[in-house]
């Protein structure tokens, strides 16, 4: 299957020199993760959630509000993009090699004319091949978590040098998640609340529990794919914790999901 049929072609993008605002309101308008940004319609970078809680966090940049960053300092400027003739599997696998959600589709004239992510691949993984196979053959059982009472700075640093979206937040048992939106938001939500010459010290008072989901939804090890993946499209959620007798024994991505295709496909 070529790409051009796999991939979105209602283009949401973002000029380079609007403000951060401007991208956090199109993110929450179309409930999606990332944007292709623009000058001139010409198509120079990407910015995703992660890239924003990531920037929002640093020591740069922790007292200056979302009105007063541009798009152009927070983007990836170095963009992968595929041709819209480019086969399936090939594209998973530029995906997962390169450790990267989404890419811009472009045509013949090198012109942006949709976008694939991980989540359009996640509504490929149904049928005879996806029911067959258990959430425990492809989940990552290396956890990485954090604890209610760490601070959220913290949390911040982990899903940076782990190069992971989400954690699950575990107390002897699951208690919610923390994800990259969780802390855009909370970020953002703090710099309206607290007074800049307050934000430098208060920020390492706010604590995991503050901000992260509680009652998180999970899967259990023995589902099917198919079953992992309709809940995935039908919650928005890029990642659920699998849960084992109350304990929390691993987690299941868009990233797993992407893996078996492109393995299925090639």
């Amino acid at each position: 299957m070529q790409i051009k049929n796999l991939m979105s072609e209602d283009l949401i993008t973002v000029d380079k020199d609007q403000n951060l605002s401007d991208a956090l309101k199109l993110l929450r308008k179309h409930n999606v993760s990332r944007l292709p940004v623009t000058n001139n319609k010409e198509l120079v970078g990407i910015i995703s959630e992660r890239d924003i809680a990531n920037k929002l966090g640093s020591s740069k940049y922790e007292s200056m509000p979302a009105s007063r960053l541009h798009i152009s300092s927070v983007m990836v400027k170095d963009v992968f993009t595929v041709p819209q003739t480019m086969q399936l599997e090939d594209v998973a696998r530029l995906m997962l090699e390169n450790g990267i959600g989404s890419v811009p589709v472009m045509n013949e004239e090198d012109k942006m004319v949709g976008i694939v992510s991980k989540a359009d691949f996640v509504t490929l993984a149904s049928g005879i091949a996806f029911d067959k196979i258990t959430v425990k053959e492809i989940m990552s059982k290396e956890l990485i978590s954090v604890s209610s009472t760490e601070r959220l700075v913290h949390a911040r640093r982990l899903m940076i040098e782990s190069h992971v979206g989400r954690l699950p937040v575990v107390d002897e048992e699951l208690v919610g998640m923390i994800t990259s939106k969780d802390l855009m938001r909370a970020f953002i939500d703090f710099r309206k609340k607290v007074p800049e010459k307050y934000q430098k010290s208060q920020i390492k008072e706010v604590l995991v529990e503050d901000i992260m989901s509680k009652n998180p939804t999970v899967v259990t090890k023995d589902m099917s794919i198919t079953e992992v993946s309709e809940i995935i499209m039908e919650t928005g959620y890029n990642g659920l914790p699998v849960v084992d007798d109350d304990k929390v024994v691993g987690i299941i991505t868009q990233t797993d999901i992407l893996r078996l295709i492109e393995k299925l496909e090639s």
